[in-house]
C-alpha cells in the first residue's frame, strides 16, 4: 500500500525521499496549489494522482482523463508523478504535453475525456505548482469535490484498480489552434497587437494564433524563462500592464493583450496605453455580444464593476446579469447552470458559452473576442469604445498578505463588523451603508453607489480587496481608507502587493 501522506517533512532527509509530503493547505476551494518542494514532494504528487483516480471512480465517471503541464522547470516531473498515481488508480491517461489550461479543457471535448488534470500554478510565483481538475466538462472541481479529494489523499484512502493506461497525444497544440481559428471570423482590417506572455507558457501559442488571425504581432516577453525575470505573467499585476502599455505606445499598436501563466486569462491595454481592468472589458464585450445575440444573459463575479447592472445600453436591451462568487470554477458552473452567453471575472477569466465557446475560460478566445469587437467597430478605437462607458473609478485587485490558516476567519470578522456598522447606522467613509452582499466574502455598498469588497483569496495566502466609486477618485480613495481601516483591526493582515 502507498504510504499515508505527511503534512510536513524536512528536506534533504531520508524520510523526505521515502514518504509522501502533502501540506493540507494546498487543497483550495476549486484547485490545488503548493510550494514545491517545501509543501509537496513527488511522492506527494503520486498520492494526489491516486486520490484523484479514487474520486473519479467514486463519482461514477468514465475513467478517461486528459493531462498536460505548463512551462515551469519542474512541471513535467510533477505531471509524470501525477500520471503514475492516476494510472495506479485505474485512470486511462491521455497526455497532451506542454500546454495551456484551456488547451487541456479543449482536450476533454476533442479527445472525448470526461476528466482533466492540468498541472499548473497559473500566475503564481516561480516555485509554486498545482493542479486544476474536473470530471464534468466543461466544469472544474468546486469545494465539495476538493473537500472530498483532500479527505481521500490526507487519509491515504486510495483505491487501486487495474485498467490504467497511458497515451501521449502528439501535435495536439495544432488541433487546438486550428479549432480557435475556425471559430474566428475573418478580419476586415489588419490590427497591430502587442502579445505579452510574461515569459510563461502562452508565449508558445498566443503569438502564433494572432498571426494566423491576420494581426501584425508585436511580441513582448514571449521567450521561455520559468524564473519570470520581469514580472509574473499575471494580467492583474500592474507591472505587467505597465510593460504592455509602454510597448503599445512605443509601437503604435491598436491594442495590447497580456496572457497569464497558463493562458486562461487575458488583460487588455488600449491604443493610448491605458490599462482597462478586465471587468470594464467585460462590459464592453457584453455590449458587443448582446448586439449579436439578443436576450443575452451574463454572469460576473462580485469583484466586478456595478456597470453590468447599471449601464444604460445593457439595460435598454434587457440584458440580465447575475453577480456570483469569484473563482473560475464558480463562474464556469454558474454560466452552465443559467445557460448564460458568457461569464466575466475581474481577474480576466472570461467564459464564453455556445455559440461563442464551450463554457470554459480561455485567454486566447478572449483575445479573439476583443479583436472581433474592434473589427466590428472599424471607425472606433479601443479607447473610444471604453470612453463610451459611464465613468466609474475603480481600483486594481489589491491583495494584503494573510496566512491560509487565518484568512477565512479574518473575512468572517470583517463581515460581522460591517454588518454591525449597518445595523447601528454607522457611516463608512462618511456615507451610510445601504447593502451587504455576502455570497463571497463581503461587498459593502453606500448610498452613492460606492462599494468595497473583502474576500479570501482561493489560491494564495492573501485577502482580496477591490473598491469602486461612480462619484470621484477622491470618493474611491475615501472608501479604500475606510475598508482598510476595518481590515487593520485584525493584526493577521499584512502588507498589500499593490494599492491605488
Amino acid at each position: 500500500m502507498f504510504p499515508k501522506p505527511h503534512a510536513a517533512l524536512t528536506p534533504n532527509t531520508f524520510a523526505f525521499e521515502a514518504l509522501p509530503l502533502v501540506a493540507p493547505t494546498g487543497f483550495r476551494e476549486y484547485d490545488a496549489r503548493w510550494l514545491f518542494p517545501k509543501d509537496l514532494n513527488l511522492m506527494g504528487v503520486q498520492a494526489l494522482g491516486l486520490g484523484l483516480g479514487t474520486l473519479v471512480h467514486e463519482l461514477g465517471v468514465r475513467p478517461d482523463i486528459v493531462t498536460g503541464h505548463d512551462f515551469r522547470a519542474y512541471s513535467a516531473s510533477i505531471k509524470l508523478a501525477l500520471i503514475a498515481g492516476m494510472q495506479a488508480a485505474g485512470l486511462r491517461v491521455k497526455d497532451i504535453g506542454l500546454c495551456l489550461s484551456p488547451m487541456a479543457y479543449f482536450g476533454q471535448f476533442a479527445l472525448d475525456c470526461p476528466c482533466v488534470a492540468m498541472v499548473t500554478a497559473s500566475h503564481n510565483d516561480n516555485g509554486w505548482t498545482g493542479v486544476k481538475m474536473g470530471a464534468e466538462r466543461p466544469m472544474t472541481f468546486g469545494p465539495a469535490e476538493m473537500g472530498r479529494l483532500k479527505e481521500i489523499v490526507l487519509s491515504g484512502a486510495f483505491q487501486y484498480r487495474d485498467g490504467g493506461a497511458y497515451q501521449f497525444v502528439p501535435d495536439f497544440a495544432q488541433v487546438y489552434l486550428d479549432d480557435l481559428v475556425s471559430r474566428a471570423k475573418p478580419l476586415t482590417r489588419r490590427l497591430k497587437v502587442v502579445a505579452a506572455c510574461g515569459n510563461g507558457t502562452a508565449g508558445a501559442f498566443a503569438p502564433a494564433l494572432l498571426e494566423r488571425l491576420g494581426c501584425e504581432v508585436v511580441p513582448l516577453d514571449v521567450e521561455a524563462d520559468a524564473t519570470f525575470p520581469r514580472y509574473n505573467p499575471n494580467p492583474e499585476d500592474m507591472a505587467m500592464l505597465h510593460a504592455i502599455a509602454d510597448t503599445v505606445k512605443a509601437t503604435g499598436a491598436d491594442v495590447g493583450l497580456g496572457f497569464d501563466g497558463d493562458g486562461d486569462r487575458c488583460g487588455v491595454v488600449d491604443e493610448q496605453g491605458h490599462e482597462i481592468f478586465a471587468d470594464k472589458v467585460g462590459v464592453m464585450l457584453a455590449r458587443d455580444l448582446s448586439l449579436q445575440h439578443p436576450n443575452a444573459r451574463f454572469v460576473v463575479d462580485v469583484k466586478s464593476t456595478g456597470l453590468f447592472a447599471s449601464d444604460p445600453e445593457l439595460k435598454a436591451r434587457g440584458v440580465e446579469t447575475d453577480y456570483w462568487k469569484t473563482g473560475h470554477s464558480y463562474i464556469k458552473r454558474r454560466v452552465n447552470e443559467l445557460n448564460a452567453l458568457a461569464g466575466f471575472e475581474k481577474s480576466g477569466h472570461f467564459f464564453f458559452n455556445a455559440p461563442v465557446g464551450r463554457g470554459y475560460d480561455d485567454g486566447l478566445l478572449t483575445a479573439i473576442a476583443v479583436i472581433e469587437m474592434l473589427d466590428r467597430n472599424p471607425g472606433k478605437s479601443l479607447s473610444q469604445l471604453y470612453a463610451a462607458l459611464p465613468t466609474t473609478f475603480g481600483s486594481p485587485t489589491m491583495s494584503p498578505h494573510c496566512a491560509d490558516e487565518e484568512k477565512y476567519g479574518v473575512v468572517e470578522r470583517v463581515t460581522a463588523r460591517f454588518r454591525e456598522m449597518h445595523e447601528r447606522a454607522e457611516t463608512l467613509g462618511g456615507a451610510a451603508i445601504t447593502d451587504l452582499v455576502t455570497v463571497n466574502g463581503v461587498r459593502v455598498s453606500t448610498a452613492d453607489g460606492t462599494w468595497g469588497l473583502v474576500r479570501a483569496s482561493s489560491n494564495k495566502p492573501e485577502l482580496v480587496v477591490v473598491v469602486e466609486s461612480p462619484v470621484s477618485r477622491a470618493r474611491l480613495e475615501e472608501m479604500f481608507r475606510a475598508v482598510d481601516g476595518v481590515l487593520r483591526e485584525n493584526p493577521q493582515v499584512g502588507a498589500y502587493n499593490q494599492t491605488i
